[in-house]
């Protein structure tokens, strides 16, 4: 299982060296298959929801850095080429 970020690497937008993006987004396809298909009690349905919302919150964070990057190298490219 993917480890959890802390509240605070999610409140300052980092995500630790180790983080995987495809790992992350195929524990969540993990949980949701696991939810579907009834294998868990409710309150690990809960859990395991509030789990994959983090990491999609991970996800998310992670696409955002690296279009904040592509634009920023499409920009000096930009630049270079004047």
């Amino acid at each position: 299982m993917i480890k959890r970020t802390s509240s605070s690497n999610q409140a300052d937008n980092s995500l630790p060296e180790s983080w995987n993006y495809e790992a992350t987004v195929a524990e969540v396809e993990t949980i949701i298959k696991q939810i579907e298909a009834g294998e868990l009690e409710l309150a690990e349905v809960f859990e395991q929801f509030t789990t994959a919302v983090e990491y999609l919150h991970q996800c998310e964070t992670f696409l955002t850095q690296r279009q904040q990057q592509m634009d920023l190298l499409t920009e000096t490219l930009e630049i270079d080429d004047c």
